[in-house]
């Protein structure tokens, strides 16, 4: 798997003017059992190569901190970048699906030391609960997959509503993410995700779509109220992650790292939702960024 990725802090002032406050890129290769061969960054960080040999899914968050502890206390796109690769090395592999040429059955598999096998995945999330519609019998996903053709990003009518994007041909996936804050008598966000790969009759298709809204004490930084509005997602078990945000409500966004992990924990959340709700432990720092502007 070759990973390309990008991310930046936009600020669009009152004037309309727009500036970039900062902005990273991520080149990394991740072997079949997701473990990281090579890693590197533009700029440059010291340091990073000792992520090789980390794996998605096996404590690689962990390891990202003791390596790199300097972009996350700085809030830096990279730090964001790193951390998604567990999350999007998951799911990555689901836009072989699309290409029935390529696929033998539309079944994914896992590297597991020994070869390929379907992975065994009921109670690893509210979508995979026991007794759901997505499982078979033996505890492993079906094959029959809700996936949705979406518009192309960047949005044509709105410029600065991405930063370049790679024209991929033949089989790729992409996770988008993007994380908007301003300010009234409360703090704002508007953040979403949507997991997506390309397809051989053109365009793309989505499998996983959230939007999040919520609001935010300017001073305390606790979270006053959240929300998620489910777009294309793979099965009809899934979208009850939605039922359980409350719980995050006075909770320092600062600290949604290790909250929501706790509070939404497997059959109890979803695995691609929580990464967008962790993130928003980055809000604190894109505040800073909208002081005296």
């Amino acid at each position: 798997m070759r990973i390309a990725g990008r991310g930046r802090d936009l600020i669009t002032l009152r004037s309309g003017e727009v500036r970039i406050a900062s902005e990273d890129a991520l080149s990394a290769d991740i072997e079949p059992d997701r473990t990281i061969s090579r890693i590197e960054s533009q700029p440059p960080r010291t340091g990073i190569e000792g992520l090789v040999g980390a794996r998605g899914g096996g404590r690689l968050r962990e390891a990202l901190n003791s390596i790199l502890p300097a972009e996350k206390s700085a809030g830096t796109p990279l730090y964001l970048l790193i951390d998604d690769l567990a999350g999007s090395s998951l799911v990555a592999g689901w836009g072989w699906t699309q290409w029935k040429n390529l696929w033998e059955d539309g079944e994914l598999r896992v590297a597991d030391g020994k070869g390929w096998s379907r992975p065994v995945l009921e109670g690893v999330c509210i979508g995979f609960r026991p007794g759901a519609s997505s499982l078979n019998e033996d505890g492993t996903p079906r094959a029959s997959y809700n996936a949705t053709p979406v518009v192309e990003l960047p949005l044509p009518d709105d410029p600065h509503s991405w930063h370049a994007l790679p024209d991929n041909q033949g089989v790729a996936f992409r996770r988008a993410r993007h994380i908007d804050v301003w300010c009234d008598d409360v703090l704002r966000i508007e953040a979403g995700f949507q997991d997506s790969a390309t397809h051989p009759a053109g365009g793309r298709v989505a499998v996983h779509e959230y939007r999040l809204s919520g609001s935010v004490d300017p001073t305390s930084f606790e979270l006053l109220s959240i929300a998620a509005s489910p777009g294309t997602l793979p099965y009809s078990s899934c979208p009850a992650a939605i039922l359980n945000l409350s719980r995050l409500v006075g909770v320092p966004v600062g600290e949604l790292r290790n909250a929501v992990p706790e509070q939404l924990a497997r059959t109890a959340g979803c695995t691609h939702l929580n990464d967008a709700l962790r993130a928003l432990a980055e809000v604190p720092v894109l505040a800073g960024l909208l002081k005296n502007r």
